[in-house]
């Protein structure tokens, strides 16, 4: 008689992979909801006390035209949502860091997002506008040079030491004469024959 057939492993189906992924991803989103925090004015805070932490807040880099005239966070006009809104910026902009949400015990952490209508509350560095990166530098560049291009050389010509050749039919040689008197004398002696020429013609005829 031949033995049954072994039972199957599980009668339970493994679920699929994109609902694994579906699951880790909601579990992340949900961990990461329950670790977000705010800073917010301490009702019990004097209104001395929190107009100076709000001026501070605003000055030491805390977002605050929200709560301008303008601002989509202005609305209730009251020192304390005005305060709440510029303490959770500076704490959120310092990354949640410990220590950046007391401002002189005006202020406490918030599990709770204190954000309404159309007024959001920044929950995190970088919805806060914040950054981790470096300043960029603000050193103006170097100025930069112009190279004028040097000027075309015009050659010097220099006479000759010596001249060789002939004046007015005669041989010369030595120190370069004038350059009026080679000329000058040359045509002066071919007038003279030209002008001797010219007169015994005239006698013959």
């Amino acid at each position: 008689m031949a033995p049954p057939p072994p039972p199957p492993l599980s009668s339970h189906p493994s679920p699929p992979f994109p609902l694994l992924l579906l699951l880790l991803i909601l579990s992340a989103a949900a961990t990461a909801a329950r670790a977000a925090t705010w800073c917010v004015a301490r009702s019990d805070a004097s209104e001395q006390a929190l107009q100076r932490a709000l001026d501070y807040a605003c000055g030491s880099g805390a977002d605050c035209a929200p709560i301008q005239a303008s601002g989509l966070c202005y609305l209730p006009n009251s020192l304390q949502a005005h305060a709440s809104y510029a303490f959770n910026s500076f704490y959120q902009r310092k990354a949640m860091a410990p220590g950046s949400c007391d401002f002189a015990g005006t202020a406490t952490v918030a599990a709770s997002d204190p954000s309404y209508g159309s007024c959001v509350y920044p929950s995190s560095l970088s919805t806060a506008g914040g950054t981790t990166g470096t300043t960029p530098t603000t050193a103006l560049p170097a100025t930069p040079t112009t190279t004028v291009p040097n000027a075309p050389t015009i050659p010097i010509l220099s006479p000759p030491t010596s001249y060789g050749g002939t004046v007015g039919g005669v041989p010369y040689a030595g120190a370069t004469p004038s350059v009026a008197a080679k000329p000058l004398g040359a045509s002066r002696r071919r007038s003279a024959v030209a002008g001797s020429a010219i007169f015994c013609i005239w006698l013959i005829f």
